[in-house]
């Protein structure tokens, strides 16, 4: 069983670094004054721009992203674990990568995870999206263990649009995983529709905790994200949300013996069988 606070640090990143990083700086602060000592941001904390020569100006390999040196120093200064959510660093070829990073109470990067699925949609009212033209997307799920309170905590590792693929994080919870995470800038007619009730499907289904820090709000690049940062328990019960869409920090306690309980009390993820797929019908059916 481990204990321990965790917050949500919900941003509004805009298009440069520098100021994402002070943003970042004083959520920390305030995640750390009220007690956490695993600390979340949102996907996209290094910069949003939709601007491709604007967006290509800025990216940096990760050892070089200001954001991400920026992490490493506020968890070694305040002796925290820090996640961040994802910043876009360069990646192999021509195009970026959308990255998770985990930092210890040292400064050490534990773990980080790339982006497995690609937001390539088309939405109401024109809104469209291709994140494959920017990015070469992740193969690999990512687990990580945390040394919390007095003991260890394994979280598994997504990224925004993952929420929406449960054979990732269904992998991760047979895998140990008792924390699931699905940091995000959901766009705000996304958001409105599904944000909530994704979020407590993955817990529910898995039981396991969600914590899901948000982008929120009208961004420099003209883009709206939903907000309403989240951290949810394994029973489908939010424990800690962010009001609208405003930065900010909100903060809940974990106890990963409610892990334990939940899979006891409905084993889902020890009952599930193998099946085929049987069909009977025409062809133009299939």
């Amino acid at each position: 069983m481990t204990v321990f606070s965790a917050a949500v640090l919900q941003m509004r990143s805009g298009e440069e670094p520098r100021d994402n990083a002070a943003l970042l700086e004083r959520l920390v602060e305030e995640a750390v004054r009220r007690g956490a000592i695993y600390l979340q941001t949102p996907e996209m904390t290094g910069m949003l721009a939709r601007d491709r020569e604007v967006f290509n100006a800025r990216l940096r390999d990760p050892d070089e992203d200001e954001v991400v040196k920026a992490a490493r120093d506020l968890a070694r200064r305040h002796r925290v674990h820090i996640h961040i959510g994802s910043v876009a660093v360069k990646g192999t070829g021509d195009k970026a990568a959308n990255r998770a990073f985990v930092f210890s109470p040292t400064g050490e990067l534990l773990a980080t995870y790339d982006k497995i699925h690609m937001f390539d949609v088309d939405l109401d009212h024109g809104e469209s999206w291709r994140e494959s033209a920017t990015y070469q997307p992740g193969e690999t799920a990512g687990l990580v263990d945390l040394a919390l309170g007095e003991g260890t905590a394994r979280l598994g590792l997504g990224i925004c649009y993952d929420v929406r693929f449960p054979q990732l994080f269904q992998r991760q919870a047979l895998a140990g995983a008792e924390v699931l995470t699905a940091p995000a800038a959901f766009t705000r007619q996304t958001g409105e529709a599904h944000w909530h009730v994704l979020q407590r499907a993955r817990a529910i289904e898995n039981g396991a905790f969600v914590v899901s820090a948000a982008q929120g709000g009208r961004h420099q690049d003209g883009r709206e994200t939903y907000g309403h940062s989240l951290i949810v328990d394994p029973w489908g019960r939010v424990l800690a949300e962010m009001a609208g869409d405003e930065p900010g920090v909100a903060v809940a306690e974990i106890d990963t013996a409610m892990v334990a309980s939940a899979r006891k009390k409905i084993p889902n993820l020890a009952n599930a069988r193998a099946f085929g797929l049987g069909f009977s019908g025409g062809k133009d059916r299939l």
